[in-house]
C-alpha cells in the first residue's frame, strides 16, 4: 500500500479527472462540458466505467469533472459545487446495480461495499441512480440527465425489483432522466456528444442507436432515416395485473437484445411512451483498443488514501481485461444483456502494451491475477460466418449444445497465455475469470488438438492454486433451466485438470461454484447435488442462494412463476425457509443439519441419498 500511495505522490492532481472546483482550476477551466456523477469512488482505470466515460470525453476535447459518492443527505452541497454543465450530467450508480452491490440474497446489508475505500456502506443510496438524478432535476430542471451503467441498462423497462418485491416502470419513468444508454456505453456516448457539439439540442437526439427515451403516447416516432422495424411491448399498466404478459415482454427483450440488427421496442408506460433504440453493432477491435488506450493513471483519486484500500480496485489492479461480452446466455447472469452476446476482443498489442504499463508500477511484485473477460475463454471467438450471427436471435451460442457455426478455436487465446507469461518482469499469469470448460471438451470442435493445447496451457502455467469454475448444479433439467452444460462436462473437466496437476507434479485444486433455489430446483434436487459433490471428494465453499436480478430469464421466472418463451409453470422456491431449506443441503456435513435432512429425506423415501450422505 505504502508504494501506491507513492507513486499517487508523484503524479500532479492534473493527472485525474478533476473531482473539485479547486483541481478543475488547475486545468483553467471556469465551467464543464459535462459532468459525471456515480455511486462509486473514482478509480481512473478501465476497469471502473466513469473513468472510461470520462478519459472519452476527454479524448474528444470536452472539459469533464466527477463528482464521486455524493453526500445525498445534506444540504446538496456536492450536486451544486461545480455549477450547471454545458451539455449534460451524466449518472450512474457504478459499477453494480446499486441494490445487488447493497444488500444480499437475504435482503440483509451487506458487511462492505467493495468500490468504497475502507468498505464503508453508507456511502451511496438505495437505487442510487434515481435518487441522484431526481435530485439534479430539482436543482437544474433545464439541463439534460443522461443515465448509463448497469443499474439503467438492466433497469430499462419494466422490471421486477426482488428487494422491494414489485413490478417497476422503466428507470426514466422513476428518475425523471432525459434519456438513458444501455450497454457498453462507448459508442452511443460518441455520437450524443458529437451531435450537441453540432448544435443539436439534447431533447432533439431520438435517433441515437443504444438509448432510450421517454415521448407523449401523441408525439410520433422519429422516422426520418430510419429502418428499424418498431416491435410493441405489453404497457407497463398491464404488465402488473398479468404475470404471463409480462413474462412475453422479457422474451422479446431478451429476443432484440441478443440481434445484431434488431427492433426498435416501444411499451406505454404512465401516459408516455418508451423508446428504447436498437444496439450497435459489436464493437471493432479498433474500437475497444482505443478505449483501454485512453491516458489512465490506473491508480484511485488521491483524496482516498488515508481511507483505507477499495477492494473492487485491489481485485483488478494487476489484472488484464482481454475482451467484452459473453455467449454463454446464463439465465441467472446479466452479462450478456449489458456487454452483449458478441464477444468484442481487444488486439493482443493492445493488451501487451496494457501488461507493460503493470510491470511499471511500483508494487507490481510479478505476478497477473487474471487474464479474461466475463468468461474468460472467449477471447477471439465469433462467427465462422457472420452473416448467419446476423441473421440470429438465439440467447446462447454453446447452449443446448455449441453452434456448428461458432469459431471456438482457443489457439489466439493460447498464444497470448504464452507472450503474457513470458514477459520479462512477469513471473506468473493467472486465469481467475470464469471458464466455460464445455469449450474446451466440445465434440464438434473443429481444432481438438488446439483445444488440448489450450487446457495443458491454462492448468500447467495458469493456476494460482486453486482453479475456480461455476458448475451451478448437478441436476440435468435445473441445468437446463440455468443454460449451463450437463455435470459430466465438468466431471471430464476435473479429471482432466486432476491427470495434468499430476503429470506436472503441482499441487493444485479445482473450487466448484454452485447455486441453491434457482426457479426449478428443489430440495430434492439439492440432496441428489449434496450425494454428487460428496462423491466427488467436495464439502462445499463457493455456494450462494440465487438473487433474482433485473433482465434475467430466472428472475422473470421466479415472479411470474412461468418461462418467458413457454409460458409453462415453473415451480421455485420463494420463502426464506423455502430458500434456507435448500441451501442447508450444500453443509450435510456439518452435525447440526444431520438431522433435518435425515428426517427430510424420510419424509421423501429418499433412503438411497440418505446412506449415500450419511453411510
Amino acid at each position: 500500500m505504502n508504494q501506491e500511495l507513492k507513486k499517487i505522490d508523484e503524479l500532479p492532481i492534473t493527472a485525474w479527472l478533476p473531482t473539485t472546483v479547486k483541481e478543475a482550476k488547475k486545468r483553467g477551466w471556469d465551467q464543464l462540458d459535462v459532468i459525471l456523477i456515480t455511486g462509486d469512488a473514482y478509480v481512473d482505470h478501465p476497469a471502473f466505467g466513469t473513468a472510461v466515460m470520462g478519459r472519452l470525453l476527454e479524448a474528444m476535447g470536452l472539459r469533464v469533472a466527477i463528482i464521486a459518492q455524493p453526500n445525498w443527505q445534506d444540504d446538496l452541497r456536492d450536486f451544486k459545487k461545480f455549477g450547471t454543465p454545458k451539455y449534460f450530467f451524466g449518472v450512474t450508480s457504478g459499477n453494480m446495480d446499486s441494490m445487488v452491490n447493497k444488500y444480499t440474497a437475504g435482503k440483509r446489508l451487506r458487511s462492505e461495499d467493495a468500490y468504497t475505500p475502507g468498505g464503508a456502506t453508507n456511502h451511496r443510496p438505495d437505487y442510487a441512480t434515481s435518487v441522484y438524478s431526481k435530485i439534479l432535476k430539482q436543482l437544474y430542471p433545464d439541463t439534460p440527465v443522461l443515465l448509463g451503467g448497469i443499474e439503467a441498462s438492466l433497469r430499462r423497462v419494466t422490471h421486477y425489483d426482488f428487494w422491494s418485491d414489485k413490478l417497476m416502470p422503466n428507470i426514466l419513468t422513476t428518475s425523471g432522466a432525459d434519456m438513458l444508454v444501455y450497454g457498453m456505453g462507448e459508442q452511443p456516448l460518441k455520437e450524443i456528444v458529437k451531435l450537441l457539439m453540432q448544435g443539436i439540442a439534447f431533447n432533439e437526439l431520438k435517433t441515437i442507436a443504444q438509448t432510450a427515451f421517454l415521448i407523449d403516447q401523441s408525439e410520433k416516432i422519429p422516422t426520418k432515416n430510419i429502418f428499424w422495424e418498431d416491435l410493441e411491448l405489453t404497457s407497463h399498466e398491464d404488465c402488473l395485473s398479468d404475470k404471463k404478459a409480462y413474462a412475453k415482454n422479457f422474451m422479446h427483450v431478451e429476443v432484440e437484445s441478443n440481434k445484431q440488427f434488431a427492433n426498435r421496442l416501444t411499451q406505454k408506460v404512465a401516459g408516455k411512451l418508451l423508446v428504447i433504440n436498437p444496439p450497435f453493432q459489436t464493437m471493432s477491435e479498433s474500437e475497444i483498443d482505443a478505449s483501454f488506450d485512453l491516458p489512465y493513471t490506473r491508480l484511485p483519486h488521491p483524496k482516498y488514501k488515508d481511507r483505507g484500500a477499495i477492494s473492487a480496485y485491489e481485485m483488478i489492479k494487476f489484472s488484464l481485461n482481454t475482451h467484452r461480452g459473453c455467449f454463454g446466455g446464463c439465465s441467472f447472469c446479466t452479462i450478456s444483456a449489458h456487454q452483449g452476446k458478441m464477444i468484442a476482443s481487444r488486439s493482443k498489442q493492445s493488451i501487451m502494451n496494457e501488461l507493460e504499463e503493470i510491470a511499471k508500477m511500483k508494487d507490481f511484485k510479478g505476478y497477473i491475477s487474471d487474464m479474461g473477460g466475463p468468461s474468460a475463454n472467449m477471447y477471439q471467438m465469433k462467427g465462422i460466418d457472420q452473416s448467419l450471427c446476423d441473421k440470429c436471435a438465439a440467447p446462447s451460442c454453446v447452449f443446448p449444445v455449441i453452434c456448428k457455426n461458432l469459431d471456438a478455436n482457443p489457439e489466439k487465446m493460447t498464444e497470448l497465455y504464452r507472450d503474457v507469461a513470458a514477459h520479462p518482469k512477469v513471473k506468473k499469469a493467472f486465469v481467475s475469470s470464469g471458464l466455460r470448460y464445455d469449450l474446451m471438451f466440445n465434440d464438434r470442435s473443429l481444432n481438438p488438438k488446439k483445444d488440448e493445447e489450450y487446457v495443458e496451457q491454462l492448468i500447467s502455467h495458469h493456476v494460482s492454486g486453486r482453479l475456480k469454475v461455476a458448475p451451478e448444479h448437478t441436476e440435468d433439467h435445473v441445468l437446463k433451466l440455468m443454460r449451463k452444460p450437463a455435470f459430466h462436462f465438468f466431471e471430464t473437466f476435473k479429471n482432466k485438470f486432476e491427470e495434468i496437476s499430476k503429470k506436472k507434479g503441482i499441487r493444485q485444486e479445482i473450487i466448484p461454484y454452485f447455486i441453491s433455489s434457482h426457479p426449478g430446483c428443489t430440495p430434492e434436487d439439492m440432496a441428489n447435488l449434496a450425494a454428487k459433490t460428496k462423491k466427488l471428494g467436495y464439502r462445499l465453499e463457493q455456494i450462494q442462494d440465487f438473487t433474482p436480478t433485473p433482465m434475467t430469464v430466472a428472475t422473470e421466472i421466479y415472479y411470474s412463476g412461468h418461462h418467458p418463451y413457454t409460458l409453462k409453470e415453473v415451480k421455485t422456491a420463494i420463502t426464506l425457509d423455502d430458500k434456507t431449506k435448500q441451501r442447508t443441503f450444500f453443509f450435510w456435513y456439518k452435525p447440526e443439519n444431520k438431522n433435518f435432512i435425515k428426517n427430510y429425506l424420510a419424509k421423501q423415501k429418499l433412503f438411497d441419498l440418505t446412506k449415500e450422505l450419511f453411510g
